[in-house]
């Protein structure tokens, strides 16, 4: 005759932590790759007006930026309250955009050149005067690709 006796209480078996730095670095290298950082820092206020109609621009990597708009407060005593432009981190004058534009054209290559697209982020209060002096000065250059940015307005549902 068989003997039944008590069953054993079994365990689980503990989660085994030897894979765990190796899936910590995976996500920690995921995070990296794909995060983008903050280009550029603004040294103008940049408050976009509102557009009709917008269309979005395919290839963001052509895009070059220049922004126009009041300093920040930061640099007002600097720079006074009327409206300068800014060539990535620097506060720029006119005669600046020619050699802004050939270094953006360096930078990139030789069959992208063409294709490139000068974006204006401007403050919805600056006047068009510098405005149309920096559409001027981009067109000495035969930068002809330009572009405005702005936001889509508020639809109310």
């Amino acid at each position: 005759m068989a003997v039944i006796g008590k069953k054993k209480e079994r365990s689980t078996p503990g989660i085994s932590t030897a894979s765990l730095p190796d899936i910590i670095f995976m996500l920690l290298f995921f995070f990296m790759v794909s995060t983008s950082l903050k280009e550029v820092t603004y040294k103008v206020v940049i408050r976009l007006p509102e557009a009709s109609e917008a269309k979005k621009i395919e290839r963001k990597s052509l895009v070059s930026y220049i922004y126009i708009g009041p300093p920040v407060p930061a640099l007002r005593s600097k720079y006074g309250t009327k409206p300068v432009i800014q060539l990535n981190d620097q506060i720029a004058t006119l005669a600046d955009i020619p050699q802004y534009v050939e270094e953006e054209r360096a930078a990139r290559p030789q069959a992208e050149v063409p294709l490139m697209i000068f974006s204006l982020k401007i403050d919805k209060n600056t006047d068009m005067g510098i405005v149309s002096d920096v559409k001027e000065e981009l067109r000495k250059v035969q930068a002809l690709k330009i572009n405005y940015e702005a936001v889509k307005p508020y639809e109310k549902k």
